[in-house]
């Protein structure tokens, strides 16, 4: 009875792994309240949950879920609809897989990707701010360290638009100190920014690739002509070596 007890009272506490991207900041929070996870139980993974059923101080927050851990460490896995554990062949670019070796596969355990009973941490992100403050969720912010390269993920962390066009005014700088020498900043290159030189690039690699098709097309039908007339050409060689042969025997039957 008293393992049965204990079973059932680490089955009613749930870990909240919640992070803040705006800020970056993140912190766990231990919920033992069975009514409190039941309102998170059946939820899949990217689904959003209101805040207001962890209690007052979330009032007006909404959360989204990211994955989670079960009692053994397992991750929850996107994409796999059970809230159980499966054995699945993953390979290289699947998700709670590392490769080792090139072409290498193998067979590993990952959770559902639908919360359940089993969960023993679950990762939120802050999707939406409510009315209060969260103690060292909002009140404080780390800095980024180093900043994102790809202008859509620029766009998504400062909140752009495609046409503001003001991504590298938002890169993230930092400073670089040496001994003996003077101080610089250091910024990233932009990846995959569409800028004029990136169009007409794309629109020269296009118009050579319809040249080359068309070239492709040209050559094709100019050698099949070519073919037809050297056929026709020893065709109408063997007929007259043909011709040439029944005159050649009608002669000699006559003489």
């Amino acid at each position: 009875r008293g393992v049965q007890g204990g079973r059932e009272s680490s089955a009613r506490t749930m870990k909240f792994n919640v992070s803040n991207p705006s800020t970056g900041c993140q912190k766990v929070i231990e919920i033992e309240d069975e009514r409190k996870l039941r309102e998170f139980y059946d939820k899949r993974m990217n689904q959003e949950v209101l805040g207001d059923v962890l209690g007052e101080e979330f009032k007006g927050y909404i959360f989204k879920i990211s994955g989670g851990n079960d009692k053994q460490g397992f991750p929850m896995k996107q994409g796999i609809m059970t809230p159980k554990r499966v054995r699945l062949l993953l390979r290289k670019g699947a998700s709670c897989y590392r490769q080792r070796r090139k072409g290498e596969r193998k067979r590993k355990s990952v959770r559902g990707c639908i919360v359940s009973s089993d969960i023993q941490v679950l990762n939120l992100v802050i999707v939406k701010k409510g009315e209060g403050e969260l103690p060292g969720l909002t009140d404080d912010n780390v800095p980024r360290r180093l900043g994102p390269k790809r202008a859509t993920r620029i766009r998504k962390l400062f909140s752009l638009e495609k046409a503001d066009k003001a991504e590298k005014q938002y890169r993230v700088k930092r400073e670089v100190a040496k001994e003996g020498k003077k101080p610089t900043i250091k910024m990233p290159k932009i990846q995959r920014l569409v800028t004029p030189q990136r169009i007409q690039r794309k629109r020269a690699a296009k118009a050579f690739k319809i040249a080359n098709a068309e070239k492709t097309r040209t050559e094709q039908a100019a050698y099949e002509k070519l073919k037809a007339q050297r056929a026709k050409e020893a065709k109408q060689k063997r007929a007259e070596q043909a011709s040439k042969r029944r005159s050649q025997n009608s002669a000699t039957k006559s003489s």
